[in-house]
């Protein structure tokens, strides 16, 4: 009886362990999401180039605590956007979101888990990037706008390669809160 007491409450330990830590993850990625706004633009030949500063806190959920948290801090991310930025950037930030983390799932599922930080924050920026300009190019349909893709697909990896040192630099500090 009391082996069966202990395993229901490690499992809701581990289920109340994983709300908080995703909890404060979506307030670590809204409060990135508003330093990174507060900082000069990054000079770039299309506007609205960012690092993506935010996607570091999905990233450390999706390597450590699971898929469904990291789409789950994408989702509230995208509500958050809806609600202090309008529609279409809330559009923007929930299609970038979820085919980032997909495409990033799907690396990390390929290499068994073996793929780096860097290459699956590649992977995932520069998703981000295509599915914010699928949704662009929905909006402005008849608009010539393909000029912006490879600035995209360049701004992707660099920003990929940010977030990615990023998130290692901040791995000791984020272990010890853990």
């Amino acid at each position: 009886m009391e082996k069966v007491e202990n395993m229901e409450n490690s499992i809701t330990n581990t289920k109340t362990r994983k709300l908080v830590l995703t909890s404060i993850l979506f307030a670590a990625s809204i409060v990135l999401a508003i330093v990174e706004n507060m900082l000069p633009p990054i000079p770039a030949p299309v506007p609205g180039v960012k690092v993506g500063l935010s996607n570091i806190a999905v990233m450390y959920a999706l390597f450590f605590i699971g898929p469904a948290q990291s789409y789950g801090i994408a989702v509230l991310k995208s509500l958050f956007v809806i609600i202090t930025r309008g529609l279409i950037a809330g559009a923007l930030s929930l299609s970038g979101g979820v085919l980032s983390i997909s495409i990033m799932l799907l690396v990390l599922i390929l290499s068994k888990r073996k793929a780096s930080y860097a290459m699956t924050s590649m992977t995932g920026a520069i998703s981000h990037n295509i599915g914010q300009f699928l949704v662009i190019t929905l909006i402005y349909a008849g608009t010539n706008i393909w000029f912006y893709l490879p600035v995209l697909v360049i701004a992707g990896l660099i920003s990929g390669l940010l977030t990615a040192g990023l998130l290692r630099i901040l791995l000791p500090a984020v272990k010890k809160l853990v």
